[in-house]
């Protein structure tokens, strides 16, 4: 959030998943992809604006935001179709939200990206990349703030991956636990990637 402006990602409806459906408001919904568990824009309170898969450079409700097109299959979106990555500034700190991406990214991609401060990012596998391709693609990013998403927790009615398979060989000093709620600046940052693990 920054003035007032609040900003959500890929929203799922819950009850589809299993889950518990999320009681938000929004000024601005980015949506990664157009399938059931990701575009449930309906269930976002407030008036907000959004945008649904697209690529390219946008002004959204005062938000600029870049998109890059990607797939979310290995085999150039013949699987599951196309996804979309976002980046965009708040309060001087670069969010980069991966969707469901479900491939390695190029050089191309990774070089239009650039600096990213705080990363969400897929790992629960089976429709989308696994915990060893996230890491790869951390260690070509290089952000302070790693946010795994996109895996197996309880109740979810999707087969993935859970997260401590993708934390098993991070040091535990990297590792934060931070509720399902955090307030910060970019001056807390710190220069190491850190992994912050919220609670659903």
């Amino acid at each position: 959030m920054r003035d007032g402006l609040t900003v959500i990602t890929d929203p799922h409806d819950g009850k589809s998943i299993g889950i518990r459906p999320p009681r938000l408001k929004a000024d601005v919904v980015l949506i990664s992809h157009d399938h059931y568990d990701h575009n449930a824009v309906r269930v976002i309170k407030g008036e907000h604006a959004e945008l649904l898969a697209k690529d390219g450079s946008f002004c959204v409700n005062g938000l600029e935001v870049d998109g890059y097109r990607t797939y979310h299959d290995d085999s150039g979106g013949s699987k599951r179709g196309g996804n979309v990555i976002y980046r965009f500034r708040l309060d001087d700190i670069v969010f980069c939200h991966l969707g469901d991406l479900g491939h390695t990214l190029d050089d191309d991609i990774l070089e239009s990206l650039g600096h990213v401060d705080v990363l969400f990012i897929p790992i629960g596998g089976v429709t989308t990349i696994n915990s060893e391709e996230a890491k790869e693609i951390i260690g070509r990013i290089r952000p302070r703030i790693v946010v795994p998403m996109h895996y197996r927790i309880s109740g979810l009615g999707l087969v993935l991956d859970n997260v401590e398979a993708f934390l098993r060989d991070i040091p535990e000093e990297l590792i934060y636990r931070v509720g399902n709620e955090i307030d910060f600046t970019h001056d807390d940052m710190v220069e190491d990637t850190e992994y912050w693990i919220f609670s659903m």
